[in-house]
């Protein structure tokens, strides 16, 4: 099916991807604005909203482009464009309801609480049970709160299989039980990908062919199992459409949790439209579209409490923890200025359960260059642009890398989230009801006062305005302020309506809280 959508002057259309195209977004007409969102990546939705209250809907993905006036959406499906609202407000409310209501349900409010720690980038694929034991400790001895501890990949030996690695973790349930002492909840990191190699994966295909309802992972017509290249290399999938796959690996996830105490799972790897089926390599295409088994992994990792996920498409109106993809070390291209309009697309996805990515990038690949040497200064920006997010996330460690005053105003950015923690979890409970974005846009709240394109500040619910430095040596921020009376840092009282600039000397997160009638 095509569509062809014609823009109205002066209106603006956002969706599509948090992270694909993101920096083309808002787009409006004569704009150079193109996605096929089967190749689109972190959150995905089909769904495009416009600051004139409409939106455009398909079930399943489809291609989308600007020529000229004109959007042109072809899909396999059917496409909806709803013209029924005024407002960027109305037309996301709308499609929401029709086509991803919200359920009530929140997560577990522990990700809200506090900020959380990941191993990723302090060590990479080389975790250990001393080590993970240490990064604790010195997470409790600087004095940030403890809450939720993610340990990334290496952990484990062979992928699929998920047991520990027992030169690296001889004792993980003496670990996860001191872990627990210390205030963490803990979670695995995983994917759904099986290593190809072992007497293990070799008995799972025989039993397959011996018994057919016992036929795992995906597979072609041909009934032979399919291997795809995915970033640590070729790997048999988790088809999770399949009982017999989600019976084995909850099997295996559950006995991680009754054997060891551990409490989740980080869900990696779901970027089934990036891997499949164009990777495929056994004989024909799988039957099972990448759309659906992105679908099947994500409401399998639903089951768990404790979960978060990166890849998702048509997650929107789910109880389920959303993080930004990696972000580079730097200021510009995929850096600290791409946070805010990333997360800004979440909320307009359906998406409000969001996390930026680790403080400082989460792009490991930085760890390997030659020379290189964290700068500070992102580092502190990148910690207070997290802090007044619904979730903010640590992996490197700010008292190994930083001196001792950017590790201080790092667990200031951390104390700060914790001391609004209370009015996130309000945001967060609301949102689980009415399904609206935790952080919004000027745009999504202020309508048709020439707010489209502003994406270097947010909304935090209705109430606080935050305006984070992203550009290198800024001392001084120039922040739109909407109609009404902003105190800033909740003491200074400015009048709405206007541009304003204020101080924001390195130790300064410049935010607004509306003053009361």
């Amino acid at each position: 099916m095509i569509l062809k959508v014609k823009i109205k002057e002066n209106e603006f259309w956002y969706g599509g991807s948090s992270n694909s195209k993101v920096d083309k977004l808002p787009f409006a007409s004569g704009d150079d604005y193109s996605l096929d969102l089967y190749r689109a990546s972190n959150q995905i939705m089909p769904l495009y909203v416009s600051s004139e209250g409409r939106y455009i809907w398909s079930e399943k993905p489809f291609k989308i482009s600007v020529s000229g006036d004109e959007i042109l959406v072809e899909s396999d499906c059917e496409i909806i464009l709803d013209e029924s609202g005024k407002t960027l407000k109305d037309a996301y409310l709308n499609a929401m309801k029709k086509h991803f209501p919200f359920t009530g349900k929140a997560p577990n409010l522990t990700f809200f609480e506090a900020a959380q720690y990941n191993t990723w980038m302090e060590f990479d694929y080389n975790p250990t049970q001393d080590g993970v034991l240490d990064y604790a400790r010195k997470i409790v001895e600087n004095g940030y709160k403890s809450g939720i501890l993610m340990i990334d990949e290496g952990w484990h030996t062979r992928y699929g299989f998920w047991e520990w690695d027992r030169t690296k973790f001889p004792n993980p349930k003496e670990m996860i039980d001191e872990l627990h002492s210390l205030g963490f909840k803990v979670m695995l990191w995983i994917v759904p990908y099986m290593t190809t190699d072992g007497r293990d994966f070799c008995f799972l295909k025989e039993e397959g062919k011996a018994y057919p309802d016992k036929k795992r992972m995906l597979r072609n017509d041909d009934g032979i199992m399919s291997i795809v290249r995915w970033w640590n290399g070729y790997s048999a999938v988790y088809d999770m459409t399949n009982k017999a796959d989600r019976e084995f690996l909850d099997g295996i996830l559950k006995g991680l949790m009754k054997d060891y105490g551990v409490d989740g799972f980080k869900f990696d790897g779901g970027m089934m439209t990036s891997f499949i089926p164009e990777n495929v390599i056994n004989g024909k295409q799988s039957k099972r579209s990448p759309d659906e088994l992105n679908e099947a992994w994500n409401d399998f990792g639903l089951r768990y409490e404790f979960h978060e996920f990166k890849d998702t498409f048509k997650g929107g109106g789910k109880p389920s923890i959303q993080r930004l993809c990696d972000r580079d070390h730097r200021w510009k291209d995929n850096g600290i200025d791409s946070i805010i309009p990333a997360a800004l697309m979440q909320g307009l996805l359906g998406h409000p359960f969001i996390c930026p990515d680790m403080i400082g990038g989460g792009e490991y690949h930085y760890n390997y260059m030659p020379n290189f040497k964290i700068d500070e200064e992102l580092f502190v920006r990148m910690a207070q642009v997290s802090a007044l997010f619904p979730m903010m996330q640590f992996s490197w460690s700010p008292w190994r890398v930083l001196s001792e005053k950017g590790q201080k105003l790092c667990l200031e950015a951390a104390k700060l989230h914790a001391e609004y923690s209370d009015y996130i979890v309000e945001n967060v409970k609301k949102s689980a009801v009415s399904g609206e974005p935790i952080i919004r846009s000027l745009e999504y709240m202020y309508p048709h006062c020439g707010y489209e394109k502003i994406n270097d500040e947010f909304m935090l619910g209705d109430k606080m305005l935050v305006a984070p430095v992203i550009k290198k040596g800024e001392t001084k921020r120039t922040v739109v302020l909407p109609e009404g009376k902003w105190l800033y840092l909740g003491k200074e009282e400015f009048g709405g309506g206007k541009t304003v600039e204020v101080d924001a000397l390195i130790e300064v997160l410049p935010y607004f809280v509306l003053k009361g009638e």
